[in-house]
């Protein structure tokens, strides 16, 4: 290799990690996944019916984030068992947010009426299922502590009396 190749191809890579970095720069929500232990950077996200969800909502609230779909027939039971957990946390520092995996708002809210569920609910938001949920197993239920660190992460549907624990982070 001469030393003109050697030279373009340094060049073409600092440019190629300078854009990189740019990009990574611009973007307010890291691509790796966030591992137990660590802080969890949220992105500011728009809800389902109106208001915001991000760093203040979160901030000094253990968080749980539920991943879920219209169409999983788990997600619907485990939801209910959410919207539960929901209710007993009002008043306390424990925050619920639905993350549908859908992209359709109109259908989203018109399945959460009819499914009697009042915790706020945004649409599949990329940035936050990188973080949280990259494996895409639905329901994924999130739990983030009062310190913004991921607490863990809990594949599948769960038993009511198991989210109901949860209401132990609030304190």
């Amino acid at each position: 290799m001469t030393r003109m190749t050697m030279s373009r191809r340094t060049i073409l890579g600092a440019l190629a990690l300078a854009a990189g970095t740019s990009r990574a720069q611009t973007s307010t929500v890291p691509l790796k996944p966030v591992n137990p232990g660590q802080t969890v950077p949220w992105p500011d996200m728009a809800l389902l019916g109106g208001g915001r969800f991000g760093a203040a909502q979160a901030a000094d609230n253990a968080v749980v984030v539920v991943f879920w779909s219209t169409t999983c027939p788990f997600c619907r039971r485990h939801n209910q068992h959410v919207e539960k957990l929901h209710r007993a946390a009002a008043g306390k520092r424990l925050r619920v947010l639905g993350v549908a995996r859908e992209t359709d708002a109109d259908a989203v809210t018109r399945y959460a009426k009819a499914q009697g569920y009042s915790f706020p609910i945004t649409l599949n938001q990329p940035g936050l299922s990188q973080l949280l949920a990259p494996h895409r197993v639905i329901p994924m239920t999130v739990v983030v502590d009062r310190q913004g660190r991921l607490k863990q992460a809990l594949p599948g549907e769960m038993f009511e009396e198991d989210l109901l624990e949860l209401l132990q982070l609030a304190a």
